[in-house]
């Protein structure tokens, strides 16, 4: 028999109304992917204000939506919200559940990630060398502010052995979080690389809110119907891996091959080697079928053994930032754009600031393509230019953004206007460093905490 499972939040910040229609269709799992490199760098900062937070805050607001369906036994939910802070997200859950009247309710906490405290540990004994960049771990700037292993399935899957009705990890790699179930309820073995990648490719197909239910879509995407109420997808897995894509039947959107595929190469480096903690997947391998009536059939798909590491995310303090956008009409709207940040560069030099890095954009001519965009004939008839700095202090990254308001009337000649409200101060930047951290060395420290909601 199936085992379905939906996906009910792609990110931070989504929107926890799909949560509804999801429940009411039927399905076993309602997994919320909330994490990203990104993200993390948010929560690092909502910590450094309150040790309580570190966790995402819209936590409660999908639990709300879904606990009335957990506390019927109709469904379970699985989300790595617990970000930096899993403990505090429990905690957050726990109040809740509680919140809301219901009891009998087992919430699991996946703990052990976190490789802040051991990374003195750990340099001992595996490189932690930059994956982007080839640097040793010595030019790690310090202090940590945070380090996170990316687990994979095994701990969620032990937390519903425990009898789990909500699971809340830390960080897990993406699919992970729907890969769990699937080996839980089908018994799938950890050295079943087939199934183990046809369910790494279904959370891969599940994760993104909308994307494979006609969202993001770069086909044919005028007509999808009532985008407005686009929902997220479902999939119904078997035994051996194979699974239909689907929607609920009351919603917009649309789940075809085209929207299918899309969602099956985002994000993705090599197809046909799809890295992940439990299996190295094949994205090349399976076989679509389109059904027709939003149903997409996957079959086919071919894993091999996982890497004996995990890749993991380290953040450090990196300077402060300061940004200005102001725009610019016709006409010469991109030559004055571009004088504009010279004459603000070198106002910053006479004025003594030290900046260790710029950014100018024009959005218009060349921001979002960059050189990709073919050079045209045609003069636009606005030009937005985004310019963003570095420092190593907050007060300089806030002395440097007063250079250039002179030059809305000392600059090129008129047509430039500010943006937006402005006023927004120094932001602090945090580096991030990826690296691998060896699976032995993290996996001991794993752990699953259990309560139970009286």
């Amino acid at each position: 028999m199936g085992v379905r499972v939906a996906g009910g939040q792609g990110f931070y910040g989504d929107t926890p109304r799909a949560v509804t229609g999801l429940v009411d269709e039927g399905i076993d799992y309602l997994c919320l992917e909330a994490l990203a490199e990104l993200t993390l760098a948010i929560l690092q900062k909502d910590r450094q204000k309150d040790e309580a937070r570190g966790y995402t805050r819209d936590l409660p607001a999908y639990l709300q939506a879904a606990l009335p369906a957990v506390a019927a036994g109709r469904t379970k939910v699985i989300t790595n919200a617990g970000g930096i802070n899993p403990a505090a997200a429990t905690r957050a859950a726990v109040e809740t559940v509680r919140g809301m009247g219901l009891s009998g309710i087992t919430v699991a906490t996946v703990l052990g990630d976190d490789l802040t405290g051991r990374l003195d540990e750990l340099a001992g004994q595996t490189a932690l060398g930059n994956l982007e960049s080839g640097a040793p771990f010595s030019a790690f700037t310090p202090p940590v502010l945070f380090a996170s292993a990316y687990l994979g399935a095994r701990p969620i899957v032990d937390a519903l052995t425990a009898g789990a009705d909500v699971v809340i990890t830390g960080r897990v790699a993406d699919a992970a979080l729907f890969l769990a179930p699937l080996v839980y309820e089908h018994r799938w073995a950890w050295d079943d690389w087939d199934r183990l990648a046809a369910g790494t490719l279904v959370g891969h197909l599940l994760e993104c809110s909308g994307q494979s239910a006609g969202g993001n879509l770069s086909v044919d995407w005028a007509s999808v119907p009532r985008p407005w109420d686009l929902p997220y997808p479902i999939a119904e897995v078997e035994g051996d891996g194979a699974a239909l894509i689907t929607k609920p039947a009351s919603s917009g959107g649309r789940v075809t091959f085209d929207t299918v595929r899309h969602q099956l190469l985002y994000e993705v480096h090599d197809p046909a080697a799809y890295l992940s903690p439990d299996v190295v997947a094949d994205f090349t391998s399976p076989r679509f079928i389109d059904e027709g009536s939003d149903r997409v059939h996957v079959s086919g798909v071919k894993g091999r053994a996982a890497t004996p590491t995990y890749k993991a995310l380290l953040c450090h303090h990196a300077g402060w930032s300061g940004e200005a956008r102001v725009a610019f009409s016709w006409p010469d709207a991109a030559e004055k754009a571009l004088a504009t940040a010279a004459i603000f560069e070198k106002r910053v030099q006479a004025a003594g600031l030290s900046v260790d890095e710029w950014r100018f954009e024009r959005f218009g001519v060349d921001a979002l393509g960059g050189p990709t965009v073919p050079p045209t004939d045609a003069e636009p008839p606005e030009v937005l230019l985004r310019a963003a700095w570095r420092c190593a202090d907050a007060r300089t990254a806030a002395l440097v953004g007063r250079e250039l308001v002179p030059l809305t009337l000392s600059g090129p000649a008129a047509g430039m206007t500010g943006v937006g409200r402005g006023g927004g101060g120094p932001s602090e930047l945090l580096g991030l460093w990826p690296t691998l951290v060896e699976k032995t060395l993290v996996d001991p420290s794993v752990s699953i905490a259990v309560e139970k909601v009286q």
